[in-house]
């Protein structure tokens, strides 16, 4: 039986579905182009997106031809994504998680993880994806990295989350060493790359990209009008011609296990 942290970790995105498909950022065509001419992803490999969240990652995947699994158990999620990608033959979903994905054995070529593995039980994740990758497959863990220093506007938006953010700090995916994802694969090699990615928002926008996140306080909680008016002052303070930049550096790590 799922722990009640682990239950709320499932669960914790549903409310903010909406926000997640709009304002969260996609990923550069430099880093999809990397997974397929570097890493070795192909239209004949069988890819499970797990924590395939609302398909933002399925669905570039499958535009380069490749046949996705996305595993996703968030059901407000993961029926996002069906409604958005289920049109497409190559597309199906899987309601389990990255500890129990419910695949057969050493059925998928590659395993992604796009901007999820933080959440994952990384001891029980290793061992279901190890169950579940062909000989010789790999895992990909990527993220979208908000830069949060160098410019008034990312250190004020990331002042404003410490303040405000009821679990911030705590489920920052930074916290995850690069030690930590070297365990994962060890004794196997672990090999990286990174890219640079961005959002430009208007005040609306950024709004909506703060509200895509799990740990922003909903409108009935006490900090939530202060927050509101924190961010107004940030970026009113910050955009040039009405926006403001949110730059990311796309993380990308991947071996066999």
């Amino acid at each position: 039986m799922p722990s009640d942290a682990e239950t709320n970790s499932k669960e914790r995105f549903s409310n903010r579905v909406d926000a997640y498909v709009k304002y969260r950022p996609s990923y550069p065509a430099e880093a999809i182009a990397h997974l397929y001419h570097t890493i070795g992803l192909s239209r004949s490999s069988v890819i499970a997106d797990v924590g395939a969240g609302t398909g933002k990652f399925s669905e570039l995947l499958l535009n380069q031809g490749s046949p996705v699994i996305a595993v996703e158990p968030n059901k407000e999620m993961r029926e996002a994504a069906e409604q958005r990608l289920g049109a497409n033959p190559l597309f199906r979903t899987a309601p389990g998680s990255a500890e129990e994905t419910g695949l057969p054995n050493h059925s998928v070529d590659f395993i992604v993880c796009a901007q999820a593995f933080h959440w994952f039980d990384r001891s029980a994740a290793r061992q279901e994806f190890a169950r579940i990758l062909k000989p010789g497959g790999q895992v990909v863990l990527i993220w979208n990295s908000r830069i949060t220093s160098g410019t008034p506007f990312r250190e004020a938006y990331d002042r404003l989350l410490h303040t405000y953010g009821i679990d911030y700090a705590k489920l920052m995916h930074k916290n995850i060493s690069p030690a930590d994802l070297a365990a994962f694969y060890a004794p196997k090699p672990m090999e990286e790359a990174r890219f640079v990615n961005s959002q430009a928002f208007d005040y609306e926008g950024l709004s909506g990209r703060m509200h895509s996140s799990s740990y922003i306080p909903t409108p009935d909680h006490p900090q939530y009008e202060p927050m509101m008016k924190e961010l107004r002052r940030v970026f009113d303070q910050n955009n040039q011609n009405g926006l403001v930049a949110f730059d990311y550096e796309t993380e990308i790590y991947w071996g066999e296990l």
